[in-house]
């Protein structure tokens, strides 16, 4: 199962008016990437990405370029520490894949600090544990303006 996916529009059902830009299929990573360029094309609005560890690990930079260019975005990060969504591909293919080829899938040796990370690249962070401290540090966030990275221990 993958972190996020369809059964996250039922749940926003309720939220106030907003745009949501999702992955069509096929392009691991775009989150980062596309809340960059939603920031670009709509300076005036705020953008929260919502983007797994594993996938964000293909498109870090973007960060980079979001403190670059002083872009009103707060990343979050959900840190499932596994390449899910490539595991989940293996299953969807018929895969049986041993304990060698799952623990390259694995993304805790080291531990990313995707804080540290985002630091490294100009953009300030903070690590989060559960539903509460997410929910506050994206508040906190969104009314700050520049990128912000929000690293959500799942």
């Amino acid at each position: 199962m993958v972190t996020a996916g369809a059964h996250v529009y039922p749940a926003a059902a309720g939220a106030a008016p907003t745009s949501w830009l999702a992955l069509t299929g096929g392009s691991i990573g775009i989150g980062l990437p596309l809340a960059t360029g939603a920031a670009l094309g709509a300076p005036d609005r705020p953008v929260i990405a919502c983007q797994a560890d594993g996938s964000a690990m293909y498109t870090i930079q973007a960060l980079w370029t979001q403190a670059r260019e002083g872009l009103n975005v707060t990343n979050v990060i959900f840190a499932n520490r596994s390449y899910e969504i490539l595991k989940g591909e293996l299953r969807n293919v018929g895969a049986n894949p041993g304990p060698a080829a799952l623990n390259m899938l694995d993304l805790d040796r080291p531990e990313l600090d995707f804080v540290a990370l985002a630091r490294g690249m100009g953009v300030p962070g903070r690590r989060v544990e559960d539903a509460r401290e997410l929910q506050q540090a994206i508040e906190d966030a969104t009314r700050e303006p520049g990128p912000f990275l929000i690293e959500a221990v799942m």
